[in-house]
């Protein structure tokens, strides 16, 4: 039995042959495995099993999924604890597994995610990665949905105190957090600084720079600057761009702060930046989740193997 797990400690791909059967092919081609894809974040964890199809086909689109399943806080350790010890797991970085969810398991282009947090990453087609940002916002990453809110936060702290121009920002932030003034803010924000805490203000920014608002309107322009950059960063690095700057290559687009329901798209705006510089980039959103994309990573890695050890 052979194990594949894939993630930072969040995202596990597994390939698992059925108990009480020899690894064979069944007479339509299929074969009697499966494959577990597992994404697991802080608070949940997504599993997701599709059969194993052999080499000679290609990967289906839609993906089959078998199951799936949902349960509660993931710990890598634990996961590995599960399975005999001469399983192999393969681990990478969460952000791997959202790129394989938009690109059907192949590890070429970049990735934007942008949710509480942000981060862009990329693979070449020699196997060469790069990734930019995804380091906090302590450390530059503002266009993070932390980011985004905390811009926000100070901008009324600003505007209060007389440092800044006065805001919708004010008035929406404080009736979203029931608060009476924004000397509450103070209380609130370093009573539980959390990330997601923070970042759940985000669709208040939006809100505020849909209806005009010049510094709700500003944060938002900053943070596609800042996010387009990190993506730009990677694409020099790799150069998925081709050696004339025109090359075609996916950007996949990830988070809460990417999506397209919103008259101020950060996702749209995002990609109109990248674009001028790099006309080639065409934006993918994924139809599934990650644990899909890490199933589809373990899919490709087993074909692969496949392929090298009949060679050999």
């Amino acid at each position: 039995m052979n194990n594949y797990g894939e993630s930072n400690g969040d995202s596990n791909v597994h390939e698992k042959q059925v108990e009480g059967h020899d690894h064979c092919e069944n007479g339509d081609g299929s074969d009697n495995r499966v494959i577990l894809g597992i994404d697991g974040g802080t608070t949940s964890t997504v599993c997701v099993c599709i059969p194993l199809f052999s080499s000679s086909k290609s990967l289906p689109n839609p993906t089959p999924i078998l199951g799936r399943a949902v349960s509660g806080c993931s710990n890598h350790n634990s996961v590995g604890e599960i399975f005999p010890s001469h399983v192999k797991l393969y681990v990478q970085n969460d952000a791997v597994a959202a790129l394989a969810s938009g690109t059907m398991g192949k590890l070429h282009g970049c990735v934007l995610i942008a949710g509480t947090g942000c981060i862009s990453y990329g693979f070449a087609e020699d196997g060469r990665e790069a990734r930019a940002s995804g380091a906090g916002p302590v450390l530059g990453d503002w266009g993070s949905g932390y980011g985004i809110a905390a811009k926000a936060l100070t901008a009324v702290i600003r505007a209060h105190d007389g440092r800044g121009p006065q805001t919708m920002l004010t008035n929406k932030i404080l009736k979203a957090l029931s608060l009476s003034s924004p000397d509450e803010l103070i209380g609130w924000t370093y009573a539980d600084p959390s990330w997601a805490r923070i970042a759940a203000l985000v669709p208040e920014v939006v809100s505020c720079a849909e209806a005009c608002d010049q510094v709700a309107t500003k944060i938002l322009v900053d943070a596609v600057q800042d996010l387009a950059l990190s993506v730009k960063a990677v694409v020099q690095r790799l150069h998925l761009c081709g050696e004339d700057g025109n090359g075609s290559f996916p950007v996949v687009m990830v988070g809460g702060v990417l999506e397209a329901n919103r008259t101020w798209d950060i996702g749209k705006e995002v990609m109109k930046c990248i674009q001028e510089q790099f006309p080639g980039a065409h934006p993918i959103r994924p139809q599934v989740e990650p644990a899909v994309g890490a199933a589809l990573l373990a899919w490709n890695f087993l074909m692969k193997e496949s392929t090298g050890n009949s060679h050999s």
